[in-house]
């Protein structure tokens, strides 16, 4: 049985040969948009994947501004999820699978400039359908925390003979 192309080992297996040549963070940003378009609308950079981590940035750009100009809440919600969930799904044995089930923001800061989430996680060894949190830090270009992105999601293995 191959990998489906959202897998975590094709997300990784990806991330693993185009990340060292140039141009090749780019164009897994653009794959990775393609296949996950909503979080494809803020422009992620992923900097660093690896399972269980990830660092993903975004610029500071007219069409992610809120009316205060500063990036908007939506916007940073938006690159916490992206960032937890490739750290998360990037740790998932092939047997697991995870779905995201609530997210919840908390705002620090106004977020202006360059802005650049990260996540670290470990997964429990998963038998049945359990929850999980991840936790992203969105940092500004000072290195001040202006939102916390806290993830829930969803484990559960795979039912014999389905692909994720």
């Amino acid at each position: 049985m191959s990998a489906s192309p959202s897998s975590p080992s094709s997300i990784q297996a990806l991330w693993d040969r185009l990340s060292p040549w140039p141009g090749g963070r780019w164009l897994f940003g653009v794959i990775l948009a393609h296949r996950v378009p909503y979080s494809g609308t803020v422009r992620p950079r992923v900097r660093e994947l690896a399972p269980g981590r990830a660092r993903v940035s975004v610029r500071d750009r007219r069409a992610i501004r809120n009316h205060l100009r500063s990036v908007h809440a939506v916007a940073l919600a938006n690159l916490g999820e992206l960032a937890t969930g490739l750290a998360m799904i990037g740790a998932l044995p092939s047997t697991v699978r995870g779905i995201l089930v609530g997210l919840e923001v908390e705002f620090h800061k106004k977020a202006r400039g360059s802005l650049a989430a990260t996540c670290s996680c470990s997964v429990p060894h998963v038998t049945e359908d359990m929850e999980q949190d991840a936790v992203a830090e969105i940092r500004d270009e000072s290195g001040d925390v202006v939102a916390t992105v806290t993830a829930r999601w969803r484990l559960g293995p795979i039912p014999t003979g389905k692909a994720p």
